[in-house]
């Protein structure tokens, strides 16, 4: 868990020296500046504890966090069971569980971002933009390409001639559209077989006369029974945990 967390302080920390470095004199006018013409040490605390506050949404959003949380709500909604399991169990499976699949990513940010920088070979812009050659391609990786090509004209920017040379800004929201519908298409399979079980109830319920009963309420049991003796919950996380290891 704490290399996981170490090239998310890593970004946190260099996100506001790149910034400073791209950012132009006249647009630092108003801002409290060292001798050296950085950004004084207080305003770096206001920029870092401001870029902190963003970490829960980018965990969430470019890890997959994001698939796992769409897919267990589909399938508690399938199931019918409220608000069983509860939001925080569902949360923390599916924090463990993107723990496990980002850790090499973030094991290989923290060599190729943080080390070098803390050695002094590098800047803090220079080990952003190295630091985040494996998130990118982490991304790239579930990235659709009809996802990708919308957000270059979004963002109007030239074809790009390899995958290297697209920006975060573009590969992050074409990744969460890409989780989105992949999550999307999970949960639509997974709605199917509990589906057939309401519908039988429903017919049977109606043919026998049994309107004032919800078939909802028959129907339940069956679906319960139904994912324990398939061992549901083991087949829904391998298939998720098995989509992020194609090959393995």
């Amino acid at each position: 868990m704490i290399r996981l967390l170490r090239p998310a302080a890593f970004l946190a920390f260099a996100l506001p020296a790149w910034s400073a470095r791209r950012a132009s004199a006249g647009a630092l006018k108003g801002v409290s500046l060292a001798g050296d013409g950085t950004l004084s040490l207080p305003m770096q605390v206001v920029i870092l504890l401001t870029l902190l506050t963003l970490l829960p949404a980018a965990v969430m959003s470019i890890t997959p966090f994001l698939r796992i949380t769409v897919v267990l709500h589909f399938l508690r909604q399938a199931l019918g069971t409220q608000s069983t399991p509860s939001n925080q169990v569902l949360l923390g499976l599916a924090l463990f569980l993107t723990v496990i699949v980002m850790e090499p990513v973030a094991a290989d940010m923290y060599h190729r971002g943080w080390e070098p920088m803390e050695a002094g070979r590098l800047t803090a812009g220079q080990a952003f933009e190295q630091g985040s050659q494996p998130l990118k391609t982490f991304l790239l990786r579930y990235a659709r390409e009809k996802d990708i090509r919308l957000f270059v004209e979004i963002a109007h920017q030239p074809l790009p001639h390899s995958a290297a040379d697209l920006d975060l800004k573009v590969v992050v929201p074409a990744y969460i559209l890409s989780e989105l519908k992949t999550g999307f298409q999970i949960g639509a399979v997974l709605f199917l077989p509990f589906l057939v079980i309401d519908l039988v109830v429903a017919s049977v319920t109606l043919s026998i006369g049994m309107v004032q009963l919800p078939p909802v309420m028959i129907s339940a049991p069956f679906k319960i029974l139904l994912f324990v003796l398939v061992d549901g919950w083991s087949l829904v996380v391998g298939s998720l945990m098995k989509g992020f290891y194609p090959n393995g």
